[in-house]
């Protein structure tokens, strides 16, 4: 076999562009990305509900991602001494009151300079939802409330095919300039 006029770079791109245009591999493709099974992430990072505010003795803040479905919350407790017995809850309910509060107890997580408290909790709606933090221990009992809207959870399983459809745009324009290319050296 003779590579006249083709480097073996040309050659593999030629492979490339072969298995790419099988209509039969493409529609495979399709089909596994169709019935992809979705993963359990969040859109973007979470956001600031407040920032050390003050509530009672302790400097509080809750970050969030409220997505329907599984939302998380992550208090963070800002106290010089941190009662070991502290407790976090947190309360949720439609501001409609369309459902009772529904209470959540938060998890300690201690990291590298701080405490953290975190909390998966349950939306069923798009709607807005009042937030009680509730921070319990021996020393007393303190609280807050705010209000946050819960924001859907994405396309599901057709995220990464739109996610993706850029690249697979710049991938197929790639694949006709080489194409054309090699049909111009012929």
């Amino acid at each position: 076999m003779s590579f006249t006029g083709f480097t073996k770079l040309h050659m593999i791109y030629r492979i490339i562009l072969i298995n790419l245009v099988n209509p039969v591999k493409l529609l495979l493709l399709l089909l596994i990305l169709c019935f992809a099974r979705t993963t359990s992430a969040h859109e973007g990072p979470p956001f600031p509900l407040f920032v050390d505010q003050k509530v009672d003795r302790y400097v509080v803040s809750v970050w969030t991602d409220p997505d329907v479905g599984t939302a998380l919350f992550f208090v963070i407790v800002n106290t010089p001494e941190l009662p070991p017995d502290l407790r976090v809850q947190i309360g949720v309910q439609p501001v409609s009151g369309r459902l009772p509060e529904a209470v959540y107890t938060a998890q300690r997580e201690n990291l590298q300079n701080q405490v953290q408290y975190r909390a998966d909790v349950h939306f069923d709606a798009e709607e807005l939802w009042r937030v009680r933090v509730r921070l319990e221990s021996a020393q007393g009992s303190a609280e807050t409330i705010a209000t946050v809207e819960a924001t859907p959870p994405g396309y599901g399983r057709w995220d990464l095919l739109l996610y993706l459809a850029p690249f697979l745009a710049v991938g197929l324009l790639w694949a006709i300039a080489m194409a054309r290319k090699i049909r111009r050296s012929r």
